[in-house]
């Protein structure tokens, strides 16, 4: 769901699920091996570029999204944390209000944030983290009102 702000800027909010498998390295369970499920909600920025040399119907565009991933399986293995994403694809509109989307997205989820504040003559704040990355492919329908 989303708004359209000028002819060419948009701002969406994405809800994705997905089913995955992670691989535990160190792990007292019997199981090296974990069914996950990822819900990510991301707020979507998206620039489209309307381009002289390319047809009308056909919009390249440049997407950044931040917002949290919640990471839920068996085992009390439940967080949800920051991540964002990086990206780009095309718009393909068949008419004012359908129109066809393919997009790539570099996604990364901070899994391991540690925070720290040192105090003396100033203060000093030391952010650090793992993150785990992902890649999306995404095709399908777009509808415009």
């Amino acid at each position: 769901a989303g708004m359209r702000f000028h002819d060419e800027d948009v701002i969406e909010f994405r809800w994705a699920r997905q089913d995955s498998q992670i691989h535990l390295e160190s792990s007292n369970l019997i199981r090296s091996q974990q069914r996950i499920t990822l819900d990510q909600f991301h707020g979507d920025f998206t620039h489209e570029y309307i381009l002289d040399e390319w047809p009308k119907w056909a919009r390249p565009f440049i997407i950044g999204s931040v917002g949290a991933t919640h990471v839920s399986g068996r085992f009390n293995t439940s967080f949800t944390r920051f991540s964002f994403g990086l990206g780009g694809g095309v718009k393909f509109f068949s008419g004012k209000h359908f129109g066809f989307r393919m997009q790539a997205e570099w996604l990364p989820i901070v899994v391991n944030p540690q925070v720290a504040f040192f105090c003396g003559g100033g203060c000093v704040v030391h952010v650090q983290g793992t993150i785990g990355s992902q890649g999306e492919a995404v095709a399908g329908p777009l509808f415009r009102f």
